[in-house]
């Protein structure tokens, strides 16, 4: 089976450097996401994929704070990303929103800032995060993602993060955000698998020297609504042949899928073998011809489309 004693590094447009290997945390549980972490660590992994909305963080932190004091990494060593959830995207909100993962991750600051979703959603108090109204109708706030942004650009100016960018935006939507940034948008997150191809959005991010990190990568089969008629690309023969042909897994197959595209890669595990398993696909070096026939399984199958969003006019996916 592959595998890698160390990570490897892509730069930002900003100057600075992400691993291009993380460990997602979303649909971590409590209870588990802290040994994930910790095992992650023993790995190997330095970047860590994090969001408020994951109502996790508090585990995340622990871990951290535990392999620091015990020596194993110091706070330099590691990339933390975290997200503003909707309910944070009024500019007067959006510092309260970035407080709200560095407290529970006993961080005085993160790597990497991402706006989760471009829909804002309004603000109630800090416990709503899908805010209702008495029809049970999700409350949205239109607000600008780039008013978001601008407020985004103070963080970096307060030391609360290094580096901003955005998760789940489209071309048309960067676009704007681009011709109002001051400080580059470093990175655009997205839903990327060859069962989803995203080559338009990635070759435009590339051209705009915004770097690109695929979440899940295996087309996200733990999810809760997952359907017996999805594409299973774990187990599809043609992952299964290249895998065969590089000693590896069909994990590591989907991985090194987007690390030889120069995408970074943030899987999700719990799992201490699995996370181990993960990592070895920094040793997976596929061909031309193998990328090429996993971007054949390309049906624009969306795995995670937020359809609880689908009436926001800022909705990504229509």
């Amino acid at each position: 089976m592959a595998w890698a004693k160390k990570n490897t590094y892509s730069f930002l447009s900003d100057h600075t450097r992400i691993p291009n290997l993380g460990l997602g945390t979303w649909k971590s549980a409590k209870g588990e996401v802290k040994n994930a972490v910790l095992a992650a660590i023993d790995a190997g992994y330095r970047h860590f994929d994090c969001a408020y909305i994951y109502d996790n963080e508090e585990e995340i932190g622990q871990a951290i704070k535990q392999r620091i004091k015990d020596g194993t990494i110091e706070r330099d060593d590691i990339y933390i990303t975290t997200k503003l959830w909707g309910t944070y995207h009024q500019p007067s909100k959006v510092e309260q929103g970035i407080m709200q993962s560095l407290k529970p991750l006993q961080l005085d600051y993160v790597d990497l800032y991402l706006i989760h979703t471009p829909c804002g959603l309004k603000f109630v108090d800090e416990k709503t995060n899908f805010p209702k109204d008495a029809d049970g109708k999700l409350m949205i706030d239109d607000i600008s993602y780039v008013e978001t942004w601008k407020a985004m650009e103070k963080l970096v100016a307060s030391g609360l993060t290094i580096s901003i960018g955005v998760s789940n935006f489209t071309i048309g939507q960067m676009e704007e955000i681009k011709a109002a940034a001051e400080v580059p948008c470093v990175m655009n997150q997205i839903e990327i698998h060859p069962a989803l191809d995203q080559t338009e959005l990635i070759e435009y991010c590339k051209s705009k020297d915004v770097a690109l990190t695929a979440y899940s990568p295996f087309g996200s089969p733990d999810r809760s609504w997952a359907s017996d008629k999805d594409p299973a690309l774990l187990s599809s023969p043609v992952v299964k042949e290249i895998a065969d042909a590089h000693n590896c897994t069909a994990g590591q197959v989907l991985l090194a899928y987007h690390l030889n595209q120069d995408i970074i890669v943030i899987p999700k595990s719990v799992t201490e073998s699995r996370i181990k398993e993960n990592f070895g696909a920094l040793g997976v070096k596929l061909t031309a011809d193998e990328i090429q026939k996993l971007k054949e399984l390309n049906c624009n199958f969306r795995a995670c489309p937020a359809k609880f969003l689908s009436e926001h006019p800022h909705y990504p996916y229509k």
